[in-house]
């Protein structure tokens, strides 16, 4: 397994974890942003974290029949965790608003699926996918991320969730920053309201 420092040492390195003043796509303020999409365009960095967090899902879950990602952040580990674990991988994507399986992916009546994510803040992406597995009376397994956020406030997820790091990122209402965030100028980094 990678160490905690050699993992934050990648993440830095790739800009996939940056530090200053962010607002989030919630609304609120942060002085950390976390974007794997930066890590995923290293592959041999990458390589490193994935195979960690693949033998971390090895140890916790047994048996997985299929490895279910929600679009965008989600395909790119999806594969590379479907690849490293042998498993079948497939991604759902927002239409109209809300994730659907298309391109002639299914899951199979019965079949175990782990949901794995880029990172997991609220859950909010990975419980639409359960709506869909449930739809195809299928079997959640469990949960995966590169990374969780989440912290007991923000977490609408009940299981727990297998990651290559927890990391604490703190968040503040505009009207409650600390002074030394509130000196920093504000980057509004995310894709969520790309055009």
């Amino acid at each position: 397994m990678l160490s905690l420092k050699k993992s934050l040492s990648i993440l830095k390195k790739t800009d996939a974890l940056l530090e200053g003043h962010f607002v989030l796509s919630s609304g609120l303020h942060s002085p950390k942003y976390i974007q794997c999409a930066k890590l995923l365009s290293f592959p041999n960095k990458a390589s490193l974290i994935c195979k960690s967090l693949a033998n971390k899902i090895k140890k916790n879950y047994k048996k997985i029949d299929l490895i279910l990602a929600p679009a965008m952040g989600g395909v790119v580990i999806g594969y590379e965790i479907g690849k490293l674990l042998k498993k079948e991988t497939i991604f759902c994507e927002r239409v109209n608003g809300k994730f659907k399986l298309r391109r002639g992916f299914d899951i199979k009546k019965n079949s175990k699926v782990l949901i794995i994510e880029d990172v997991i803040t609220t859950g909010k992406s990975s419980l639409e996918c359960v709506k869909l597995i449930d739809k195809s009376k299928a079997k959640l397994v469990g949960f995966a991320s590169i990374i969780d956020r989440s912290t007991k406030k923000t977490l609408k997820i009940k299981h727990k969730i297998i990651s290559h790091l927890k990391i604490d990122v703190p968040t503040y209402k505009s009207n409650q920053l600390p002074k030394e965030l509130a000196s920093i100028p504000i980057t509004k980094p995310g894709s969520r309201f790309l055009k």
